[in-house]
């Protein structure tokens, strides 16, 4: 039976992972999750894309929305949520053009960060700001997803990410046949390449390409659309390290979709009948998965000459 065998949050975008036993579900996705974020002087998101190492920085989040990060040479620093009514400045913050309202930290948390990165990192980004999302209403969902007016955390455009292993198997299996000759090029690569919220186990390889609603535990979700990849699944996330062109190659030769190199799905949160609140449900390791409506599923673009 199909279940959920992995739980990840990311209170920082881009930092690395907490995995949780349980995690309660917000319409905006999971609590604490991508709550905070590094943005550059003009307000645009900072993230891997930038900057690999980030995914170095150990992040932890209180029930107070504290953030405490803790850098690779073993530095410590915490921060306090700022919100709009404790005084702290409201700043513009932009993720991929959508634009909204943070509360930004103190000017001397961005130096903190700052000197802890290479050099590079001044030069291609220039002086950030630590910002956080006071108000979870403030970033709505691309409303060709959202008729309902659903917002969103600073992820970069849906609440959840779920992915399953039976994908990531059939993956890695495209890998190794594209490389026969290089084993390290085809080499298999791990779940935490591709920074889900979710995993599922027990599933067939793509089956998620036809999923409509689902459920985890007591919580359903409306599957938005497949996940879109990009340079981060490049890097090591145990090391900050490009690795090279893989998975981006192989998803472009086998799982493309409207020219989206594809993993994973993209989930909204649905609120159950006369529940009011900010908390769903809850999800937790080793709840049952199920598929409540499906679809046609997805065909991949025709393969084109790379």
């Amino acid at each position: 039976m199909p279940q959920l065998i992995g739980l990840h949050v990311y209170p920082l975008k881009s930092a690395y992972r907490q995995s949780p036993q349980s995690a309660t579900v917000e319409p905006w996705g999971l609590a604490g999750d991508r709550r905070w974020m590094l943005v550059d002087r003009s307000g645009r998101a900072v993230t891997q894309r930038e900057e690999p190492t980030l995914g170095q920085l150990r992040v932890s989040h209180g029930a107070d929305g504290l953030l405490t990060v803790t850098s690779p040479e073993g530095d410590r620093l915490e921060v306090p949520a700022p919100t709009a009514a404790n005084g702290a400045e409201l700043v513009e913050a932009d993720v991929f053009g959508a634009v909204f309202k943070a509360a930004a930290a103190a000017p001397e948390v961005g130096e903190w960060f700052a000197e802890r990165f290479p050099a590079r990192f001044e030069r291609r980004v220039g002086p950030v700001r630590l910002v956080h999302l006071d108000n979870p209403l403030s970033r709505g969902v691309n409303p060709k997803y959202a008729p309902n007016g659903e917002t969103v955390s600073m992820a970069d455009a849906f609440p959840v990410l779920l992915a399953t292993t039976a994908s990531l198997a059939a993956l890695n299996e495209l890998l190794a046949a594209d490389h026969p000759d290089d084993p390290a090029k085809g080499a298999a690569l791990p779940m935490e390449r591709f920074r889900p919220n979710l995993v599922i186990e027990g599933t067939e390889p793509w089956a998620e390409d036809g999923w409509r609603r689902i459920r985890v535990g007591e919580v359903t979700f409306r599957v938005a659309k497949p996940c879109g990849r990009c340079v981060i699944t490049t890097t090591d996330q145990e090391t900050g390290v490009r690795k090279g062109p893989e998975p981006l190659r192989a998803l472009g030769r086998h799982h493309r979709f409207d020219k989206s190199l594809a993993f994973g799905i993209q989930l909204i949160p649905e609120r159950p009948a006369g529940l009011s609140g900010d908390a769903l449900g809850t999800v937790r390791l080793g709840d049952t998965f199920t598929v409540l409506e499906q679809g046609p599923r997805l065909v991949p673009d025709p393969l084109t000459e790379d």
